[in-house]
């Protein structure tokens, strides 16, 4: 990882979960820790209602937060009740973090490549329905990042669990000028939980 992104994950390490919230998180670090004792694949299916912010910025968090702690064969994905484009602020959120971004396909439905180790196989932001071909079909743990999308999907075909761990969206904050202050807050408050699930497994 490069400094920044050293000097970022230091400075969220020293962030505070409350009581609960941690009781919240507490079901995905069950999952996790369930699949790590019996030795199986991690998938991890991050669900918002258009797959557009929380859900990548889950997805990227989560991936980060595994390597950080060498927690093997986990693989964070994302994907939304419907498809519409990864907003723009959440990838340069992302680069002032310190991960490398890149675009590799410029369309309307955008598709980035989030580098965040050299030596790591770029995580690849998009939007996409949660049962696209890019997800996984089976074996997963569905985590509903906004009470839209959870109570719109009352059913996630071949979840195996589902774990409802919900943020306000950013998007309150578009073309505001607390834009980046509000993207930045979101970023790092997700960062922050999905570093302490990650920090729970034995």
């Amino acid at each position: 990882m490069n400094a920044k992104l050293v000097k970022t994950i230091s400075e969220i390490l020293k962030l505070t979960i409350n009581q609960g919230r941690k009781s919240t998180l507490q079901p995905l670090i069950d999952y996790i820790q369930d699949k790590v004792t019996a030795g199986s694949a991690i998938n991890i299916n991050f669900i918002c209602t258009h797959n557009s912010r929380r859900s990548h910025l889950s997805q990227v968090w989560a991936q980060i937060a595994a390597a950080h702690y060498q927690i093997p064969n986990v693989t964070c994905y994302s994907g939304g009740t419907e498809e519409t484009a990864l907003f723009p602020k959440v990838a340069v959120t992302l680069e002032n973090a310190g991960l490398e971004v890149k675009i590799i396909s410029e369309t309307l439905n955008p598709v980035y490549a989030f580098k965040y180790d050299k030596n790591a196989l770029p995580i690849i932001g998009f939007s996409k329905k949660y049962d696209s071909p890019f997800n996984p079909e089976s074996n997963f743990a569905a985590v509903m990042t906004c009470s839209q999308a959870d109570g719109g999907c009352p059913f996630i075909p071949g979840a195996e669990k589902r774990i409802p761990v919900t943020f306000e969206d950013p998007k309150i904050a578009d073309h505001t000028a607390q834009e980046d202050e509000i993207y930045q807050n979101r970023s790092v408050e997700i960062a922050s939980e999905m570093f302490y699930v990650f920090s729970q497994i034995k």
